[in-house]
């Protein structure tokens, strides 16, 4: 018996992922076993180094729940600013005019090439130089500006494959109808792309979030990770539980965004079955080849 994606297992290849299973988990046992037995010897597990996150607000309140916030104000921002600055680029780089998807083409590959940390640091540096925003808050803008230009660069490629990716016939009947290139992407290449882009695009607003934290290691951006310095410089010499804690929060806090992805994406398909079925309509007697009434 098959699937779509692949060949079901016979009792033998059951048999061996079974042991495949074991094995596996048993290392895994094995390296926790020794991770923990090392951290022991260094005194990491003791009860003080981690008790703080429990037994002490301040280490919320003053340190980790600020940092969080300042993360997700940079990646909302990114998100919001990214989001349908790529979409414009992806379009663009559609576009049947060569002095659109050319130049727009040169733009998307220059950023996308470019280490998003690199593109932080000259941000923050022409910010300094030529505008005058205060120091105070020219990390947050140098962190939005270097992660909407890597990343808007990236989601025109996702945006680009997206739409290709449907079948061409889309936009043909599109043009049969007399719609205009920008309403044909507009009103049917986008919507349905949208479902096929969405775990792509899921996946770059994860690495959003998480590369707010290269703001903290160069720019001094108070974000989440950077508290890890606040936290063992106040706590005593607790760093490898402060990063696990944060590490957790990251965790959720992606684990959360995954999620609300998928239920977009379970919504956009319920929403495309019922409207193929509004147009569709009732099966008729007539449609059905006049069986009923060769059946009288």
């Amino acid at each position: 018996m098959n699937s779509v994606l692949y060949d079901v297992p016979g009792p033998k290849a059951k048999a061996r992922n079974v042991v495949y299973t074991v094995v596996f988990l048993a290392v895994l046992g094995l390296v926790a076993y020794w991770v923990l037995s090392a951290m022991a010897d260094k005194h990491q597990l003791e009860a003080d180094k981690w008790s703080p996150f429990v037994t002490d607000s301040r280490v919320w309140t003053t340190y980790l729940l600020p940092g969080l916030v300042e993360t997700l104000k940079a990646a909302a921002l990114s998100i919001l600013i990214a989001l349908p600055l790529g979409a414009a680029l992806g379009i663009g780089r559609l576009s049947d005019h060569r002095w659109v998807r050319v130049p727009v083409g040169a733009v998307v590959e220059f950023f996308r090439a470019i280490p998003v940390l690199l593109l932080m640091i000259f941000a923050n540096q022409v910010y300094a130089q030529f505008t005058p925003i205060s120091s105070d808050f020219r990390p947050l803008y140098a962190v939005v500006t270097g992660l909407v230009l890597y990343n808007a660069s990236v989601i025109a490629e996702i945006v680009r494959a997206g739409v290709l990716s449907l079948p061409r016939g889309q936009g043909d009947a599109a043009v049969a109808l007399g719609m205009r290139k920008g309403q044909t992407m507009l009103y049917v290449l986008l919507p349905q792309a949208v479902t096929v882009m969405l775990p792509a695009l899921v996946s770059q607003l994860v690495v959003i979030v998480k590369d707010t934290a290269l703001g903290g290691a160069m720019l001094g951006f108070g974000e989440l990770l950077s508290q890890n310095r606040q936290i063992t410089a106040n706590y005593g010499a607790n760093t490898i539980a402060a990063f696990t804690v944060i590490a957790l929060i990251y965790i959720v806090l992606n684990a959360l965004l995954t999620q609300c992805a998928a239920l977009l994406e379970k919504r956009l398909r319920q929403g495309r079955k019922a409207a193929a079925v509004k147009d569709a309509g009732p099966i008729t007697n007539v449609e059905m080849g006049g069986a009923g009434a060769t059946g009288v």
